[in-house]
């Protein structure tokens, strides 16, 4: 399920795994940690912030 390759900062994105299920917002911050894992954090419509794995979230 490597639909994330093309994840960028900027992207619109909806959260479709995980803690932050249903949820949606702007992709920022991008990064690869140690593991290989790509971590994303999400700035939502009201501001406010949360960081999730990149391959629970869904472009949009």
């Amino acid at each position: 399920m490597e639909n994330n390759i093309s994840l960028k900062d900027g992207d619109k994105c909806k959260v479709i795994g995980g803690t932050h299920t249903g949820k949606s917002g702007t992709v920022t911050d991008i990064n690869t940690s140690k593991t290989g894992h790509i971590t994303i954090t999400v700035v939502q419509e009201n501001g406010v912030r949360f960081k999730t794995l990149g391959k629970n979230v869904a472009v949009v």
